[in-house]
């Protein structure tokens, strides 16, 4: 028996020395720049990068960051991604105990066999017991035991450890995109709402320069073909009313499935025009892209991941210890089967197994895993590469867009003066009708194509935010 606990002791200290022996993650080369392109921003430190900020305090709306709180809480996305957080926790504290024994016990076991008369075993019971048949009672406890002399129950660990990290950065990934479509979705409706408040006035102005036409036509200043054409003017203003508040339930509904609830009104106070812009939009450095952007520490972390693939499939071809004992009560009548000690018995083993032959599965196994890691590892760099291009998109379209709102916002006050001049000129002869219908649609394009602009600014900053790493925090 000593020299069975020595076997032991010493298989045990050189699994221990071996096990730690998994190779170490070293992250893949990566060619990422100093800045992103289109940057124009003065980075003094890593600080200023606006994915660090919360988005309760990104965004200033209370009524979109309460949208957001809902989502965060109730999205059902953003819940099956915490279950699988759960799931893989589970699969983590398991595999925690890969190197511990596993014990089972056999509480009762009672069997009764008879052997044929013309066989030996037979012609042995009636020769030396007397009877035909055997019995046997026996009640035990087994252990079994791999060593992990080469790592493999330690690389298994670390599999299921990257595992739920990834489930983590998973969940991280769904509230950054969450918050992205609530704030997009949000920012849709206030300009909704600005186009229909515009289609509204415009009517309104439409349907006044109506009136107008149709007191000169009843005094015979002009003919009916400048009424009819208003005519139009108007019903085409109109149309689109019914269209814009058809788009807006639609909104609402949509924002209603991210919260998490039925199909409802979204109570909203505040108008696209005062939405607040940020100012200072600090993109930080394009290497914090690794550690803020949960998709590339999902991929990095699937490159940890088949490492240690690796090494249990490396392992798995290598001889395996395997340490077995037993232990319990037996006996060959039921009368004295929990008789102590007479009825005790036990038994200890060990096995070295050394796969030689198995179809090539092992080796396959081990190939696969490095074609798999190499995957990884592209996949990883490919994640890197897009989400630099996403922020660089984001920043130039930001620039743009603040370019053509400003060009827009000077369109709509010349549009606005020129519906003025060519009323006023037509009441006086100087202009026909059609000098103001052309001017009442110019009017109205440049307003929709202004509120529009304003939106669509609104979602590159909020890309811009998604794009860097924001919204999880």
């Amino acid at each position: 028996m000593n020299s069975f606990k020595k076997i032991i002791f010493i298989t045990t200290v050189s699994g221990l020395i071996v096990s730690c022996s998994v190779q170490k993650y070293k992250q893949p080369a990566l060619d990422i720049p100093e800045t992103f392109r289109n940057d124009e921003t003065v980075q003094k430190d890593s600080t200023s990068n606006i994915a660090r900020i919360s988005y309760k305090d990104f965004f200033k709306d209370p009524v979109l960051v309460d949208l957001i709180d809902k989502a965060v809480q109730n999205n059902y996305n953003m819940k099956v991604a915490l279950k699988q957080i759960e799931f893989a926790s589970l699969g983590y504290r398991q595999s925690k105990w890969g190197n511990v024994p596993t014990v089972s016990a056999n509480v009762a076991s009672a069997n009764i066999s008879r052997p044929s008369d013309n066989s030996l075993n037979g012609l042995s019971l009636g020769q030396f017991l007397g009877q035909k048949y055997i019995e046997d009672y026996s009640t035990s406890i087994n252990i079994s035991w791999e060593a992990d002399i080469w790592g493999k129950i330690k690389g298994a660990k670390e599999e299921s450890l990257n595992s739920l990290l990834q489930t983590q950065e998973a969940a991280k990934a769904v509230k950054t995109r969450l918050v992205s479509e609530v704030v997009t979705g949000y920012y849709n409706l206030l300009m909704l709402d600005k186009q229909l408040e515009i289609t509204r006035s415009n009517l309104s102005f439409a349907d006044s320069t109506l009136t107008i036409l149709k007191k000169q036509q009843e005094l015979g200043m002009i003919t009916s073909l400048a009424v009819e054409q208003q005519g139009i003017t108007k019903d085409q203003i109109l149309k689109t009313i019914p269209a814009i508040e058809g788009s807006i339930n639609m909104q609402e509904n949509a924002l209603s499935i991210l919260t998490g609830v039925l199909p409802n009104r979204i109570e909203r106070h505040a108008k696209l025009d005062q939405i607040e812009i940020p100012e200072m939009l600090a993109s930080g450095y394009p290497s914090e892209i690794l550690t803020l952007r949960p998709d590339v520490k999902s991929r990095e972390l699937e490159v940890r991941k088949s490492i240690a693939t690796i090494h249990v499939a490396k392992t798995s071809m290598y001889p395996a210890l395997n340490i077995t004992a037993q232990g319990g009560l037996n006996s060959f009548k039921s009368s004295n089967w929990f008789e102590i000690p007479g009825s005790l018995f036990g038994m200890a083993a060990g096995s070295i197994m050394q796969p030689i032959l198995g179809g090539k599965q092992l080796k396959t196994r081990f190939e696969q895993s490095k074609i798999s890691s190499e995957q990884a590892e592209l996949n990883f760099k490919q994640t890197v590469l897009t989400a630099v291009a996403e922020v660089s998109d984001a920043l130039v379209q930001i620039q743009k867009l603040e370019e053509q709102q400003i060009i827009a916002q000077a369109l709509v006050t010349r549009t606005e003066h020129v519906v003025v001049n060519s009323l006023t000129l037509y009441k006086y002869n100087e202009a026909n009708y059609l000098d103001v219908i052309v001017a009442q649609t110019n009017r109205l394009q440049s307003e929709l194509e202004l509120s529009a602009i304003k939106t669509q600014r609104l979602n590159a900053i909020t890309t811009l935010y998604r794009s860097l790493g924001g919204g999880w925090q």
